[in-house]
């Protein structure tokens, strides 16, 4: 990550002059993190992100074309065939406006979690016996996890249902348009920290980086988007990828 200028040296008018202020120790922030990401033997990077002819402009989608495009996405015919014995969950990935352009809301699991520890997710969980679809599924946990009142939510688009790398859970995104910037209250049970990311940052190309990995016999892409102190990889990686990949690419 390259740092302005400014925090480099000091500039004052006319010569360049060291300033002289006593010695503090500042660690800028990690771009990843510290998380540690369980990498099998014999990785190797991808290919290019799928919108790296984007100029700098164009990474900052305006939240009233985000609105529209993701309206004209195409619902998917149905759950793969491959993870029709999988335990079904939903996601919503929740987005608003905010200073010209659009911001997306997730969360990191507490090291406590029972599985996904300390990962960055979208709010969502598995369908309960009262939910009478996926989408009540999305909208109830995105409530009962970080406060987003189900009544601000319009639902635009459901995204394909991926499985999960063991194929344990078959996920079901929801994209959602909140008007403004929602309430955000984490339950500190399942959520260790709430927080929003600017879709541009997502697609700056210090952001994403894609791996081959080899498992279990087979050949799986992973993405990775490495966020200040944070890395966001794999299940909600994949959701995020598909969504920018079908919004840069209309």
């Amino acid at each position: 990550m390259k740092w302005p200028s400014e925090f480099l040296c000091c500039r004052w008018s006319g010569a360049l002059r060291v300033a002289s202020l006593p010695a503090v120790s500042i660690s800028p922030p990690l771009r990843g993190g510290k998380q540690i990401i369980p990498r099998p033997a014999g990785t190797r990077l991808g290919g290019p992100a799928p919108w790296h002819h984007l100029g700098d402009d164009d990474r900052v989608l305006d939240p009233v074309w985000v609105r529209e495009r993701c309206l004209l996405l195409q619902s998917p015919l149905g759950v793969p065939t491959a993870l029709v014995d999988a335990r079904p969950a939903a996601v919503l990935v929740a987005l608003f406006p905010e200073d010209g352009e659009t911001h997306i809301v997730l969360m990191k699991r507490p090291e406590s979690a029972p599985s996904h520890k300390g990962e960055i997710s979208f709010p969502g969980g598995n369908r309960s016996s009262n939910d009478l679809n996926l989408r009540e599924t999305a909208l109830r946990e995105a409530h009962e996890e970080v406060g987003i009142n189900p009544g601000t939510v319009e639902v635009l688009a459901e995204l394909p249902t991926i499985g999960t790398v063991k194929g344990a859970f078959a996920i079901t995104p929801f994209v959602g348009f909140i008007a403004e910037r929602p309430a955000l209250v984490a339950d500190p049970r399942e959520v260790e920290e709430v927080f929003t990311v600017a879709l541009s940052e997502l697609l700056h190309p210090e952001t994403w980086h894609s791996e081959r990995w080899d498992l279990w016999g087979e050949e799986f892409d992973m993405s990775f988007y490495l966020l200040e102190n944070e890395t966001v990889w794999g299940a909600t990686a994949r959701i995020l990828t598909g969504l920018l990949d079908a919004l840069t690419s209309l």
